[in-house]
């Protein structure tokens, strides 16, 4: 099976073409980070915006460097939440609308699942199930056991700020910009231990 995934949570537009048999066979991501750093965060309709503005020709790309067309896929993948709102909705709306137009499937991706299980795309490195995995993704810390595929229970969370956040709010604090966590591990590189 060929999927193509969509990913449109914050301020990302990612696509990868996957092979259920090959593998990942393209991938493209463009980030917003220069265009929220004026605003010190991400501003949730500018990031809706860019998203419109970008994820055609990002299919095309991720189609045209694995040689492949729409014609040859099976299904369409795509982050259904949590997420911005407006983001979410571009991405949904441009996988349903492009499913349906080739009479494919439309497959809703849970964000933090996604987290969870992506280390299992690659099977010589894949994690043994049973495991406890840490995610700390923009707007989400937590610590789960990962039990089975559907089966996870989370053993702890942030009760306030994500680290993602909290890195983001300190950048802001020093004056170093955004976004936070990128510019605190560089000034971190240089400084005495």
């Amino acid at each position: 099976m060929l999927i193509l995934g969509i990913e449109s949570s914050c301020d990302e537009t990612g696509l990868a073409l996957y092979d259920t048999k090959k593998g990942l066979l393209g991938q493209a991501l463009h980030s917003q980070g220069d265009l929220h750093a004026d605003y010190g965060g991400i501003v949730p309709e500018l990031a809706s915006r860019d998203h419109v503005r970008k994820i055609t020709p990002l299919t095309h790309l991720v189609l045209q460097e694995a040689g492949k067309s729409l014609a040859d896929l099976d299904g369409i993948a795509y982050t259904a939440g949590p997420g911005l709102m407006g983001a979410l909705l571009v991405g949904a709306s441009f996988a349903k609308a492009l499913a349906w137009s080739l009479d494919l499937p439309s497959i809703e991706v849970h964000h933090m699942e996604a987290h969870l299980l992506a280390p299992l795309i690659d099977p010589k490195n894949a994690p043994q199930l049973p495991f406890v995995a840490l995610l700390v993704s923009g707007g989400h810390t937590q610590l789960v056991h990962v039990k089975a595929l559907g089966d996870y229970h989370i053993l702890g969370e942030s009760l306030d700020d994500a680290a993602g956040e909290a890195f983001d709010k300190t950048a802001k604090l020093l004056g170093l910009g955004y976004p936070g966590g990128p510019k605190i591990a560089a000034k971190a590189e240089i400084g005495n231990p």
